[in-house]
């Protein structure tokens, strides 16, 4: 079996890590939900073909934007006939929004990476129940031995650490 390619595998992760941001980014510039699905799907394949010239270190998620809104004008050109068509400027202060917002929103991805990181093991578990499992409080408190009430406080305490920690985090990284 050959080595699997170093290229193609950095591909695949940047993609999974930004492709509910992209999805997003398209949904706003295209009314209907399954043309923002194929214009996705599109762009993912456009991006396969075009990752060759990406340099690597450089930000994937501006790149990928990018490819989106093309694929995007693409998809306007071919639907011109269509009633519901919003304007070329319309879709250029969308992008340019969103390109403003996913940038912020990586940077707080970021921030709470490294907030759940800082977390003891027992609190990333019960995150980990609560939204990865998506159990309710009453079967983790079954499973934890812990009472609702327990949980619902040790949630809360959860949350407003992280809400602080990716607060300074973000205010470390304007500052810097």
């Amino acid at each position: 079996m050959p080595d699997p390619d170093p290229k193609a595998e950095e591909f695949v992760v940047l993609l999974a890590r930004h492709e509910r941001l992209l999805g997003a980014y398209v949904m706003t510039m295209v009314p209907l939900p399954a043309d923002a699905d194929d214009i996705l799907q599109e762009a993912k394949v456009v991006m396969w073909h075009a990752f060759a010239h990406f340099e690597l270190g450089t930000n994937f998620a501006a790149w990928a934007r990018k490819v989106c809104f093309h694929q995007v004008l693409a998809f306007r050109k071919r639907r011109h006939r269509d009633r519901l068509v919003f304007s070329d400027d319309f879709i250029q202060a969308v992008a340019d929004e969103m390109d403003q917002a996913g940038d912020a929103l990586v940077q707080r991805e970021r921030a709470l990476h490294g907030c759940l990181a800082k977390l003891s093991t027992e609190h990333r578990r019960v995150l980990e129940l609560r939204y990865h499992e998506n159990l309710d409080i009453e079967d983790m408190a079954m499973r934890l031995g812990r009472t609702s009430t327990a949980l619902y406080r040790l949630l809360s305490r959860i949350r407003q650490s992280l809400h602080g920690c990716i607060t300074q985090s973000l205010a470390a990284t304007h500052d810097a």
